[in-house]
């Protein structure tokens, strides 16, 4: 099973090309919040069932820093969170599971830093804690993100599934 992805194969995932179309896809650019995954595994990670890291380039360039906020740029908490469930469904889909992907839920959640136009690098680090694989595909985990090497956001209990009806969500 292949181990990392490119930005170009990310895009592949969003274009429905990598798990096939009506099976998990990735958001395009400008909502891809990642530039590639350097590594995924069904084994290890904190509890033994699967870890993803991916990383996020950092320019001051970046669409959300104009918006959020003037004269104040910083880069939005959600769009961070949105990223570890963004992974979470990917690792379903890498997986072999198939429909398209929701984010379920969360635990709790801690902000502590923030990502400024000033960073370089933004490292994801996702350990899923449970994978329910049958009819349903789901993805518990809990996950990290960092700035430059330093911890800013913190997450547990982030659910994700994958679903080959959507319209009574």
């Amino acid at each position: 099973m292949q181990n990392s992805f490119s930005y170009d194969e990310l895009i592949k995932c969003g274009n429905g090309e990598l798990f096939g179309l009506g099976n998990a896809q990735l958001p395009k650019p400008p909502m891809l919040m990642f530039n590639r995954i350097s590594h995924i595994s069904s084994e290890g990670g904190e509890y033994g069932k699967g870890e993803i890291i991916a990383e996020l380039d950092i320019n001051h360039d970046l669409w959300f820093f104009e918006c959020h906020f003037n004269e104040d740029p910083v880069m939005p908490g959600c769009l961070g969170l949105d990223a570890m469930w963004q992974l979470i469904g990917f690792y379903l889909g890498w997986l072999g599971g198939s429909g398209h992907g929701r984010a379920l839920g969360a635990g709790n959640i801690k902000f502590v830093g923030q990502v400024l136009p000033s960073a370089k690098k933004v490292t994801y680090k996702i350990d899923l804690s449970r994978v329910i694989a049958r009819k349903l595909y789901m993805g518990v985990a809990d996950a990290t993100m960092e700035v430059d090497g330093k911890v800013i956001y913190e997450a547990t209990n982030l659910k994700v599934g994958l679903f080959t009806d959507t319209s009574k969500m």
